[in-house]
């Protein structure tokens, strides 16, 4: 299982889903660095690596990216 908590998925989840919705085409680094934005501005900290395989998720993913999975095991 992951090391986050089911709360901390849920936020992750949210800031995933607002980035992810209006980031179509961006660059990945424009992605990690919403992202970065959105963790901090929800109070969560998200570790470097994690926040580049949920980027690389959303560039990669054709719909909807589960924070839980890509975090996960």
């Amino acid at each position: 299982m992951s090391d986050y908590t089911d709360e901390q998925i849920e936020t992750i989840q949210a800031v995933v889903d607002r980035v992810s919705s209006w980031q179509d085409g961006a660059t990945e680094g424009t992605v990690a660095e919403e992202l970065t934005k959105g963790f901090d501005e929800a109070g969560i900290g998200v570790p470097a690596h994690d926040q580049a395989r949920l980027a690389d998720a959303i560039q990669d993913a054709h719909g909807e990216v589960k924070a839980a999975e890509v975090l996960g095991p």
